[in-house]
């Protein structure tokens, strides 16, 4: 949530950064790697802001919290990601092995993004050999000569090749317990609950990883949640991969309810990823709590070489007689060839698949 601008408060905070798991494509032509940078520039809004203030009210009365709830190292880390001013206009650099890259200026939502040249050299230095997590690359922020310049921080990249499969998951009811269609439950299972992983799921994704899958999360999610995400993933040993989460503000939320999911956003963001990686396989997997049943259907319709095949957990939702449901999910099936969309409700139900290039 932004702080009017003027207020001084605000400005007085510091300038943090913050980056998001991105990945580097081979470009042999340029014997190197493509590494996209990507993150955002934001000021915390200072415990004595107004702004703040009301945004904390208004999610108290929301979640319905007493004193204690809103005192857990949960709520504060969650409500904090949230609370800041939005920095546009900064420039940022890297640093990868001690060598410096430019990475583009914040926009007016305070993102920023950019491909660097990474050399064939200097990535086998700083990646070392491949192993069955798959090869990833650290970098630093580099501090600017402005005083107000953000502190350093650290991003990592991960390295795919231009063959092979690729998962690309859905996050919320996917892999981790949200439940999107109860807004009162998401809003508490998003700020008030330690994250819940789904049953199953990440010794699926780590047998899949194992077999040299590389891994997308491509969710509705929204970017300020990348961080507690990242820790989730891996306090869950779900395998690390690249984040193509949501832009959001608290003010867009009606009110502060539940993250919209926008249908045309997601396949955009799928694509692209398919657009960076045209030699390689895609297995789709998701829910059908939102959309990702129809958006996977499309993006397989439009890319049937690229898709290997579109994966879908079925939720009982509470609302959705289960009848409708059924009809719905066999009615995108017979858009596709046979099997190649297949419902699920538990992991295990999932052990007999294999990804294949």
């Amino acid at each position: 949530m932004q702080e009017p601008a003027g207020v001084s408060t605000a400005a007085s905070a510091p300038i943090m950064i913050v980056f998001f798991p991105t990945y580097a494509r081979h470009s042999p032509a340029d014997r190197g790697w493509r590494a996209t940078v990507a993150g955002m520039v934001a000021r915390p809004l200072p415990a004595g802001s107004r702004r703040r203030g009301i945004a904390v009210a208004v999610l108290r009365r929301l979640l319905e919290l007493d004193a204690a709830e809103m005192e857990t190292d949960v709520f504060r880390t969650r409500s904090d990601a949230f609370l800041f001013q939005r920095v546009p206009g900064q420039r940022l650099r890297v640093a990868v092995g001690g060598r410096m890259f430019e990475a583009g200026i914040s926009d007016r939502s305070g993102h920023f993004s950019a491909d660097i040249l990474l050399d064939d050299d200097l990535v086998e230095r700083c990646a070392g050999a491949a192993s069955g997590t798959g090869r990833r690359i650290a970098y630093s922020g580099l501090p600017l000569d402005d005083e107000d310049g953000p502190a350093p921080g650290v991003g990592t990249v991960h390295l795919v090749e231009h063959a092979g499969v690729s998962l690309i998951s859905d996050i919320d009811d996917t892999v981790k317990v949200s439940n999107v269609a109860n807004r009162r439950e998401l809003l508490r299972n998003t700020f008030i609950r330690e994250f819940s992983a789904v049953p199953g799921m990440a010794e699926i994704y780590r047998r899949w990883q194992a077999a040299g899958a590389a891994f997308h999360y491509v969710s509705a999610s929204p970017w300020q949640l990348s961080d507690c995400l990242r820790g989730f993933l891996d306090a869950a040993g779900l395998p690390a991969g690249s984040m193509h989460l949501k832009l959001f503000r608290l003010k867009d939320s009606t009110p502060l309810g539940r993250f919209p999911s926008r249908k045309r956003a997601k396949r955009r963001a799928i694509e692209r990823i398919m657009d960076d990686f045209p030699d390689r396989r895609f297995l789709l997997v998701g829910d059908s709590g939102e959309r990702d049943p129809e958006v996977y259907v499309e993006v397989a319709r439009r890319r049937p070489e690229q898709v290997h095949g579109v994966l879908i957990r079925r939720l009982d939702d509470g609302h959705t007689p289960p009848h409708k449901l059924d009809r719905r999910l066999e009615r995108l099936a017979r858009r596709l060839p046979g099997g190649d969309l297949r419902v699920f409700t538990h992991a295990e139900e999932l052990a007999d698949i294999t990804p294949a290039g």
